[in-house]
């Protein structure tokens, strides 16, 4: 009898390590949506926020290097208290690319600068090292705000 007792308190709990799992799994999910629909909102928020479109920012940007340019990557961003599209720009022949900063309120240029390709990799990986920092704290608060519901009183 005694057996039987702790044969199906084992089976019980062994068989609630999936749900635990699974809903760790939901959780986790769960929180990562909430995450990337947050970033949306923020994107949503500072492009609500321009004043020029970024197709009027980038031909500013285009127009400020040699003809055969192409934009490699734009993003809309705030720098330095300053709403800008900031755009990658590579030129024909030239090693790097040229960061130009356009603002979003004016389509003034606010900054103009040659990148070579291995400050390009530098900023890029300080980026990355940014974003990984960002996650982490992301992570922490979910798991904080995660174990404060799971007390019990």
């Amino acid at each position: 009898m005694r057996t039987t007792i702790i044969a199906s308190v084992i089976f019980a709990a062994v068989a609630a390590i999936p749900a635990a799992a699974q809903t760790t799994a939901q959780d986790t999910t769960h929180h990562a949506m909430a995450h990337r629909a947050g970033i949306r909102h923020a994107k949503a928020s500072l492009a609500s926020q321009t004043k020029i479109s970024k197709d009027s920012a980038q031909t500013v940007a285009l127009a400020q290097v040699a003809a055969g340019s192409t934009v490699k990557s734009s993003e809309l961003e705030k720098e330095k208290g300053k709403l800008i599209y900031s755009f990658d720009i590579t030129v024909p022949g030239q090693a790097g690319v040229e960061e130009l900063n356009i603002s979003a309120i004016d389509g003034s240029v606010v900054a103009h600068e040659h990148e070579t390709a291995k400050k390009e990799a530098s900023e890029a990986k300080a980026e990355k090292a940014e974003k990984t920092a960002a996650k982490k704290a992301w992570k922490a608060k979910a798991a904080a705000a995660k174990a404060d519901t799971t007390k019990k009183p």
